[in-house]
């Protein structure tokens, strides 16, 4: 089993090759990818922040919401990164399944991409600064 600074590690190196596949997504005008990759990113370094100051294991789940809340950063974020976390929510669970694919499909372009990605380098960016 992994300790503490090893779990830190782990989540936070899985996160950047996340968030280095989004970019590779987004060059590669892959747009529902990029989405996609921007939540896990977050996901992953909301994790690491959760082992930082839970000393456990993070839980089993996607919603970036409760994972802010369940490690206590929520406390922390401004409105605008709250926003981004309910902009990227759906983009976890709807890009896997074909009902929603379509869906997201057709509302992402390369405007709302670099966007997206660009507030996920921020908010990534401000979380890891706390670990």
């Amino acid at each position: 089993m992994m300790n503490i600074d090893e779990q830190i590690k782990y989540w936070t190196e899985i996160s950047e090759y996340d968030l280095s596949t989004a970019d590779i997504m987004f060059k590669n005008k892959k747009y529902l990818y990029v989405g996609f990759m921007c939540h896990q990113a977050i996901e992953k370094i909301l994790k690491a922040y959760f082992v930082l100051k839970i000393k456990e294991t993070p839980p089993y789940i996607h919603n970036l919401t409760k994972l802010s809340r369940l490690s206590g950063i929520d406390q922390d974020l401004s409105e605008e990164q709250k926003d981004i976390l309910d902009v990227l929510e759906p983009l976890n669970i709807e890009a896997r399944y074909p009902t929603y694919k379509d869906e997201i499909f057709k509302s992402l372009n390369e405007a709302k991409c670099r966007l997206i990605l660009t507030n996920t380098n921020e908010l990534f960016s401000w979380i890891k600064s706390r670990l």
